[in-house]
């Protein structure tokens, strides 16, 4: 009897110290010496509770890093992996060479939800994610009847990158160099990425003697107003004749700026479409799971990159 008593008692405990360590942001270390245990009790309450995903509908799948990529010069430190499997360096310096893993991995994700029950698979509805083709493959693979949601804060982003390729190769094309302060576009370059349905009339106007001013191509205000068409189709409502509409309206902007970015624009949203519309007929985004991101994140900060007491005490 006390043998059974102890292991419910040690359920609970594990339980409860999974929660004050993922709920509060509080290192393992911290929540040890609450309850009176080991670091490593704590640290293992945590890493089985995410062993064991709950019953779900609706997947979120994002990808993170567990350490910032450091450089090197080619030949002076051998090309040891150290970031995660999931993502690698985005760009790479000229003559130097990152210590880091694969880029977004497919297979990774395959495996980890292959390891997983069926049941717990056959339960899935919806996953939602940002544009990875990796990611989306794997999902077709082990979640075929699973619909794929394309979080739409990513693609807002796409087009604000758009905009801003847009307006560098304008500076390069008419300077023969970067834009400085001097330059209108490049003084307000953050309001070319500001949504235009909330800019005030003083800053719509602003925006207006920016592009008159800075604009002789008319390139940089083709390009803002395909990501204001972009804008408009993803705050659609759930009405398909509406999203046509938009969509057509968006398209017929990217043709008629006729620029290499606002096409490959349009690429992303035709290849993305099904789980675009997807997302505009439930509205479900990415946002827990990125919130999650930064949880995760958090708890790294606190439990490694916080000095110990003792060492607070050495340095005074």
């Amino acid at each position: 009897m006390s043998k059974s008593v102890r292991g419910a008692a040690s359920v609970r405990l594990r339980r409860q110290l999974e929660r004050s360590v993922s709920s509060s942001v509080r290192s393992c270390a911290d929540v040890a010496r609450e309850y009176g245990v080991s670091d490593w009790s704590a640290h293992q309450a945590l890493a089985v509770a995410g062993q064991v995903p709950p019953p779900v509908t609706r997947l979120g799948l994002d990808e993170t890093r567990t350490r910032r990529v450091r450089w090197y010069r080619d030949g002076v430190v051998p090309h040891e992996p150290v970031d995660d499997e999931l993502r690698g360096p985005r760009h790479r310096p000229p003559r130097l060479a990152a210590r880091a893993g694969t880029r977004r991995s497919g297979a990774v994700v395959q495996a980890w939800l292959a390891a997983q029950p069926e049941s717990w698979r056959d339960g899935i509805e919806v996953v939602t994610l940002d544009p990875s083709a990796p990611f989306a493959v794997a999902i077709r693979r082990v979640l075929p009847r699973a619909t794929i949601v394309v979080d739409h804060w990513h693609l807002v982003r796409l087009a604000n990158q758009m905009v801003t390729d847009v307006r560098q190769r304008v500076a390069r094309e008419q300077l023969g160099r970067r834009g400085r302060t001097a330059r209108p576009a490049w003084a307000h370059r953050t309001l070319l990425l500001r949504a235009g349905d909330r800019l005030s009339k003083r800053a719509l106007a602003k925006l207006m003697t920016v592009l008159a001013a800075d604009d002789p191509t008319n390139e940089i205000g083709a390009a803002w107003g395909c990501k204001e068409h972009l804008r408009q189709l993803l705050a659609s409502s759930a009405d398909r004749a509406e999203i046509r509409t938009r969509l057509w309206t968006f398209y017929q902007a990217c043709a008629a700026a006729d620029m290499p970015e606002t096409t490959r624009l349009a690429g992303t949203i035709e290849t993305w479409w099904p789980a675009i519309e997807a997302f505009l007929l439930i509205k479900i985004t990415n946002a827990r799971t990125e919130g999650s991101n930064r949880t995760i994140k958090q708890i790294k900060r606190v439990s490694v990159s916080r000095p110990s007491a003792s060492g607070l005490a050495a340095a005074a």
